[in-house]
């Protein structure tokens, strides 16, 4: 194992088991600590492998559970995790403070997970699942409102109609508007840092958000959520 990636290897063990972090929410929306992100920074590119270690611990959870949400594939996720870190690691020096880390190392992840998606269009359809904030895996049909699930017999098969028809409508999706879309409403990320994630204009990213819903829009709007 490269000694750079053993820098990080043990947060995420290798069945996947969590390991515990400073990171705790769904995701990173804002700097934990600026300026102690930026002494970090400053001190990995003097070559300290255990400031970039703290980096790492400070974000990992949020960047894995990206990876994982955005993939739907907690293997493709675990490679896409070591991969963005690596990269980090190798190109903290050209970290120009320009942004926040989070942004940077979300970027990483988010262009890699771009690639991993253009890759995947000729392979089969994804399955009815998503990652929730806490990094479970869950069905798309328990995204739908309903207090009483499986309650009622027909409201539970409406849902279910509806659950694969959100899943086939994700999969209408160019790469680009599936990760903004995602990016926006699963991470709650503002467009001015999907744009610079994604190294675009605000603008650009809205315009492929629009596009998105409008792509949804056309398959789910024939669908009605069940009455109560």
């Amino acid at each position: 194992m490269p000694a750079e990636t053993a820098l990080w290897k043990g947060a995420v063990g290798g069945n996947g088991e969590r390991r515990s972090s400073h990171s705790s929410g769904a995701m990173v929306s804002q700097p934990l600590s600026r300026v102690h992100d930026s002494e970090l920074i400053r001190a990995a590119q003097r070559g300290d492998s255990a400031a970039f270690e703290s980096l790492v611990r400070q974000y990992d959870q949020a960047v894995l559970r990206l990876a994982m949400h955005l993939t739907g594939s907690e293997a493709d996720a675990r490679d896409i995790y070591q991969e963005a870190f690596l990269k980090a690691y190798r190109h903290i020096g050209n970290f120009r403070f320009e942004c926040s880390f989070y942004t940077w190392i979300y970027r990483i992840v988010t262009n890699l997970c771009l690639d991993h998606l253009r890759k995947r269009q000729t392979r089969k359809e994804d399955s009815a699942t998503i990652i929730d904030s806490s990094g479970q895996e869950m069905d798309l049909l328990d995204r739908v409102s309903d207090d009483r699930a499986g309650a009622n017999p027909e409201r539970d098969l409406m849902r279910r109609e509806l659950g694969s028809k959100i899943a086939a409508a994700l999969t209408k999706l160019t790469p680009r508007e599936r990760m903004v879309f995602e990016l926006k409403h699963y991470q709650g990320l503002r467009l001015r840092t999907i744009g610079e994630m994604l190294n675009t204009t605000e603008e650009t990213a809205k315009n492929t958000l629009f596009r998105a819903t409008q792509k949804l829009r056309s398959v789910l709007g024939p669908m009605r959520q069940p009455s109560r």
